[in-house]
């Protein structure tokens, strides 16, 4: 917009040029500076400083139409809303900024079929299922010792805190290839780097987190595969142990153990099982654990199809409805979710109607995966 601008005014000044007088062609032409220069005036400081650099150099011409453009850029963003910002910024990120193997991080596949409660279940809620096809998870919440040598009931682990949490630690473990990990000792650097404002008290962000830890720690676990002949089922805890202090004010680090050991149940089968995703996209979605588990679902679902797949709207409302009684509203959340999905990753082939959900088989680089290394020969 200020690029079409500014060809305006230098059209406008030649047109008038031809057709006034010189006292008034003299009045013009300062017009018509002062207004160039204001426009000049709406380059963000970075900006100005490159135009100035590049006056008088070979090309400077090109260079300030791409500085305006990007100036053009910059403005159009921010006149959206907060998160339609954030995606155009992360689509344009990729673009500019192919995926590498630091942006990747790993989820079990499981968890990316079958996922946690989306909404904080009552305490008296001790056992949440999810099924998707020819597999089953199932999560039953523990008990925590208390400082005071009391066994307290912790909820079941739910919503992003919790997804986010499992995507950090499996991560980790996949990277350091072992069951027990070494991690950084401030929790508060990983709750920033999601998009979280750290704050202290009974409604904070630290206690939310808290709780989720607590949770995940507390909780077991069942994951059962069957193929109408044979099953399997697998019994398994996050972690064997963890012991996590968290000060209250958020000015304090938040400090881990030193180490965190997963069971080696829960492990082997990551190894075995460990989904990538883009870390810059989970950051954009991390607010809501619906879009989180459709990210998940969909680098699983791709990574597996060879074919057209067709999922109908009973099937999809039980994997991603258990918090929506009405039908309709499902199909709206739901289409909304995908369309912010595809905002991020536009060359998803994925398409909502009456009957369903349809996704079109394609490389698994268009949800932003980087191909894998290949060895040397």
């Amino acid at each position: 917009m200020i690029l079409r601008h500014i060809d305006m005014l230098l059209l406008c000044h030649i047109f008038i040029m031809s057709c006034c007088s010189l006292y008034s062609q003299c009045s013009i032409s300062l017009l018509l500076l002062a207004m160039l220069n204001s426009v000049n005036a709406n380059l963000d400081a970075d900006l100005q400083a490159e135009l100035e650099t590049s006056r008088g150099k070979a090309g400077f011409e090109f260079i300030r139409r791409a500085l305006y453009a990007k100036q053009g850029e910059r403005d159009r963003l921010a006149g959206l809303p907060r998160d339609v910002r954030r995606r155009s910024m992360v689509r344009n990120d990729f673009d500019t900024l192919p995926p590498t193997n630091d942006d990747l991080r790993h989820i079990h596949s499981v968890l990316a079929i079958c996922g946690l409660p989306y909404v904080r279940q009552p305490i008296d809620v001790r056992r949440f299922e999810r099924r998707q096809g020819r597999m089953s998870l199932v999560v039953e919440a523990g008990e925590l010792q208390s400082p005071t040598g009391e066994w307290q009931p912790q909820p079941l682990p739910y919503g992003s805190r919790a997804r986010l949490l499992l995507l950090h630690l499996c991560s980790q473990a996949i990277r350091q290839n072992s069951p027990t990990i070494e991690i950084e000792d401030s929790l508060s650097a990983f709750i920033r780097s999601m998009g979280y404002e750290v704050t202290g008290g009974k409604n904070g962000s630290l206690s939310a987190f808290k709780s989720q830890v607590n949770a995940l720690a507390a909780c077991s676990m069942k994951i059962g595969v069957w193929n109408g002949e044979r099953a399997r089922t697998i019994r398994t805890a996050p972690f064997d142990s963890l012991d996590v202090w968290f000060p209250t004010n958020p000015n304090q680090r938040m400090l881990w153990p030193s180490t965190i050991t997963f069971s080696q149940p829960f492990f082997d089968t990551l190894k075995q099982h460990a989904l990538p995703t883009n870390i810059r996209a989970v950051r954009v979605l991390a607010n809501s654990p619906r879009k989180l588990d459709l990210l998940f679902w969909l680098g699983y679902r791709l990574k597996h199809i060879n074919q057209p797949l067709h999922i109908g709207w009973d099937a999809l409302k039980e994997q991603f409805g258990s918090d929506i009684g009405r039908e309709r509203r499902f199909r709206a959340d739901l289409a909304a979710d995908v369309h912010h999905i595809t905002d991020v990753f536009p060359k998803l082939a994925i398409t909502l109607t009456d009957d369903g959900l349809s996704l079109m088989p394609t490389n698994p680089s268009v949800l932003a995966i980087p191909s894998p290394k290949r060895k040397p020969i």
